[in-house]
C-alpha cells in the first residue's frame, strides 16, 4: 500500500472526529504487515483524560481483533474547519507504539491538506524508548 493510499484513509478518518472541547481533528489509518487497515479518530470527553487518540483507537482496534504486526500509520491532524496540518502523535500514542511496533521498522507518516508529508521511524520519534524487550527474562510481579 502506497503511503498515498494510507494517508487518504487517515484523512477520511479524520471526518469521524468527535473533538468538541478542541475542534482539533485527527484521523488514523494502520496498516498491518498482512495488509489489512485499521483506521481510528479521535474522540474527546467533557472529563478530557478518557478520550483518545486517533492512533491509539486505530491500534487497539486491530490489537482487539488479533493483529499484532504493524508496518506504518499515516496521521492527519488539523483545526476543525481548517486544512489539515502535519501533526505528530503525542507521547501516549508513541509509547503505545513501541509496545507492538518495531521501532528499527514502524514508519509514522504525517500528512497535510497541501500534499507536503513527512515519515519518521519510530525510533526517531521516541529515542532510548522503554519497551516489552526491556522486560524480557524479568520476573513478572501481579
Amino acid at each position: 500500500m502506497s503511503d498515498e493510499k494510507l494517508m487518504e484513509l487517515a484523512l477520511a478518518a479524520r471526518e469521524g472526529s468527535y473533538s468538541p472541547y478542541s475542534h482539533f481533528r485527527v484521523g488514523a489509518a494502520l496498516l498491518c504487515a498482512d495488509g489489512s487497515i485499521y483506521t481510528g479518530c479521535n474522540i474527546e470527553n467533557a472529563a478530557f483524560t478518557p478520550g483518545i487518540c486517533a492512533e491509539r483507537t486505530a491500534i487497539y482496534k486491530a490489537v482487539s481483533e488479533g493483529k499484532r504486526d504493524f508496518q506504518a500509520i499515516a496521521i492527519a491532524g488539523g483545526p476543525e474547519g481548517g486544512e489539515p496540518a502535519l501533526t505528530a502523535p503525542c507521547g501516549v500514542c508513541r509509547q503505545v507504539m513501541r509496545e507492538f511496533c518495531d521501532p528499527e521498522e514502524f514508519r509514522i507518516i504525517l500528512g497535510a491538506g497541501t500534499g507536503e508529508k513527512q515519515v519518521y521511524l519510530l525510533k526517531e520519534l521516541l529515542p532510548l524508548s522503554f519497551g516489552p524487550d526491556n522486560l524480557k527474562g524479568k520476573e513478572k510481579y501481579s
